[in-house]
Order: C-alpha cells, then sequence, then structure tokens
C-alpha cells in the first residue's frame, strides 16, 4: 500500500482535556501505532506539549505563523492552501468540524460527528450557539467526502437532522486510552486513594455535572434507598450543581457525595478500579466513553435505557429509565447485594469491550481512510 499524507485538525488534542481532546489524542496516536509507514501532519493555530506529547512521534506540525489572522478564520478558510501545499491526501476533522473551504485543498476530507444534542435538545444550548453548531456541523457533513459517527445513534441522527445519505457514513467506536486496559498496582491504587481522600467503597459517577447527565438522581437514589456507600463524581461543575447543593442541604445529606475535579487522566483508571459501579444515567450521550472506561476497569454498569447506551454497555450493564429515581435504586442494590449479578455482568463486559479493542477501530478507520 502506498504511503498516504494524512492531516487532522489538531486544536482540540492541544488543549481540550477532555471528551473531544482525548477522543483527537487517542485517534492519532493509535494510527501512528499500528500505521506508523504514513506520514501524520497535524494542523492547529498553535500547540503545546502538555496534554499531547508528540515530541518523541513522527508528525510534522503546522501552526499559524502570523499574529494577525484569527485562529477561528485560520481553521475555517486558510487552512485549505496549506494543506494543500502539505500535498494531503487525506484530511481528518476530529471534532466535528472542517474547513469551509476544504475542496480547495483537493485532499479527501472525512469528519468524525460525535453527537447532534444541540438538536435534539436544543433547550440545552443558548440559541446563539445553536446556529453556529447547526451550521458548521451541517457544512461539515454536506462537504466531507465520508462522515464517521461515534456510534449508530449518531449515525441515525446525522441522517434525520441533516438528511445526509446512509451510504455516505460509516460507524467507527472510539476506544478509551490504553492506561484503562491493565490493571493499576496497590502502590497506585493507594496513592490514589490517598490523594483524593476516597472511602473504601463507593459509587462512580464521571461527566460533566449538567442537568442532562442526572446526577442528582443518583443522588435522590442513594437517599431515599437509605444506601450508605457514597458518591464520588468525578466532573467539572455547572450552574446545575446549585441544584445538587439544595438538595443536598436540605436533606442533610452532605457525607453521601464527594465532588472530583481536575483529575488528572492517569489518575482516572484508579479512581474507576476501586470503585464499586459506575453509575451513568445520562438522558443522551452521542456515545458514553465512561461506560466504556467502566467496562475495560472491571467494574459493573448501571446506565440508561436506549440511545447509544447499550451499543456501549452491551450485556455488560443494567438499563433504567434515567429520571426514575426508584429504578436507579433499585439497580444500584441489586449489584451492592447480589455476587452472582456482579459476577456476571463483569464477565459480560469483558467480552462487550472486544468491540472497542483499539487495534480493531483503528484497522477499521484506516479502512475508511483506503475507502475514500
Amino acid at each position: 500500500m502506498q504511503t498516504l499524507n494524512i492531516g487532522f485538525d489538531a486544536k482540540r488534542a492541544f488543549f481540550n482535556r477532555s471528551g473531544l481532546g482525548n477522543y483527537s489524542r487517542n485517534t492519532i496516536n493509535l494510527l501512528q501505532k499500528y500505521f506508523p509507514e504514513h506520514n501524520y501532519y497535524l494542523y492547529s493555530p498553535k500547540s503545546s506539549n502538555e496534554l499531547f506529547n508528540f515530541e518523541d512521534k513522527k508528525f510534522t506540525i503546522r501552526t499559524k505563523n502570523d499574529k494577525f489572522t484569527p485562529s477561528s478564520y485560520w481553521r475555517s478558510f486558510s487552512l485549505s492552501n496549506i494543506i494543500k501545499s502539505d500535498n494531503i491526501q487525506i484530511f481528518h476533522g476530529l471534532s466535528n468540524e472542517l474547513p469551509f473551504t476544504i475542496s480547495k485543498s483537493k485532499a479527501k476530507s472525512i469528519v468524525t460527528i460525535h453527537d447532534l444534542i444541540f438538536l435534539r435538545y436544543p433547550e440545552l444550548y443558548k440559541n446563539i450557539d445553536r446556529k453556529i453548531y447547526n451550521y458548521k456541523f451541517r457544512k461539515s457533513c454536506e462537504n466531507a467526502t465520508k462522515i464517521i459517527a461515534i456510534s449508530n445513534q449518531t449515525k441515525s441522527d446525522i441522517i434525520e437532522y441533516f438528511k445526509i445519505p446512509e451510504t455516505k457514513i460509516e460507524v467507527v467506536y472510539q476506544t478509551c486510552n490504553s492506561s484503562f486496559y491493565n490493571k493499576q498496582n496497590s502502590a497506585e491504587l493507594k496513592s490514589v486513594r490517598e490523594k483524593y481522600n476516597l472511602p473504601s467503597n463507593y459509587i462512580l459517577y464521571v461527566g460533566t455535572i449538567e442537568k442532562r447527565k442526572n446526577l442528582l438522581n443518583i443522588i435522590k437514589a442513594i437517599n431515599n434507598y437509605n444506601i450508605n456507600i457514597p458518591l464520588i463524581a468525578v466532573g467539572r461543575k455547572t450552574k446545575y450543581y446549585n441544584e445538587i447543593e439544595n438538595y443536598i442541604n436540605k436533606n442533610n445529606i452532605i457525607n453521601k457525595l464527594q465532588i472530583l475535579s481536575g483529575v488528572e487522566n492517569s489518575e482516572l483508571p484508579s479512581i474507576y478500579q476501586m470503585a464499586e459501579m459506575l453509575v451513568y444515567p445520562s438522558t443522551f450521550e452521542g456515545f458514553g466513553l465512561p461506560i466504556i472506561e467502566a467496562l475495560f476497569s472491571g467494574i459493573p454498569v448501571i446506565t440508561s435505557k436506549g440511545g447509544c447506551f447499550s451499543e456501549a454497555g452491551g450485556e455488560g450493564a443494567i438499563y433504567v429509565d434515567p429520571i426514575n429515581i426508584d429504578e436507579i435504586g433499585n439497580a444500584i442494590n441489586s449489584v451492592l447485594n447480589n455476587k452472582e449479578l456482579k459476577d456476571s455482568l463483569i464477565e459480560n463486559g469483558k467480552l462487550q469491550i472486544k468491540n472497542f479493542d483499539e487495534k480493531i477501530v483503528t484497522q477499521k478507520l484506516m479502512r475508511v481512510y483506503e475507502g475514500v
């Protein structure tokens, strides 16, 4: 097979600590790991090795070399000429976007669409943000040679909202960071437990603390069902946290919840592996990466019915109505009190994660590249 020049919009790989950044870094690193024969170009208005250590990799970095062009203009318009001059054959927009003038670059273009939550739940977004996202995402889908959806749920949404032909879309799952693949040693577990003052047993939630994720419903279930194990929530607070705080204070259960912010990615596997289970009753997601991280960590999952959640969790999860407190409470108690059920979920999870093996996922992505 010929050597390809493959380019990426790498802004979020360099600067985004969570979702889109993790996807971008994992994708680029895995392609370089399994297909080192190709040339990889990373395009970003500026670069940093704080989150993405590219210095020991064979990447070519292209950044904005003048201080007058706005970064947004550079990514949307100027970039196409640079892609063309680098003789890029495939350009991959990793985070829902492509340059508006990508056709001028002569490269085949691929865009990954993660979710269309702003269309499915418009009330969660400001009007101006919805308009910007709608324009950028729609244009990217229309202009792309091929679209990658990270789940069948996202594929269905692209077809429904943007009227894109199904044949233009490929579903390629994402995987989690390889740090989740191995058991952490006792010293690492002890270090993380002491750093965050974690209790000996806890229920885990991972994700932004926002209304759509229904963290308050987990707390209500723990309170209503007199569950004596606290909830550890790893994620960034939003104004929704005020509702949670009011409930906790009103019910005098401040000891039932501990929020961890600013957790390093390298510490997450330990936090998962020491948990009794992950509870993730989100209303809607494009994929639900915490489910995969939990399954790789060998713990049971309680998550929502429908959507992408069963794609991620398979038989390794219990599915509940995310707004039904009783279902959440009963599911938590079932995992805590039924060892046979818990062991079964863990074993099923080990089978499920084969769908998200990094080599299989990366090979499928490369087949998409070769296909265009």
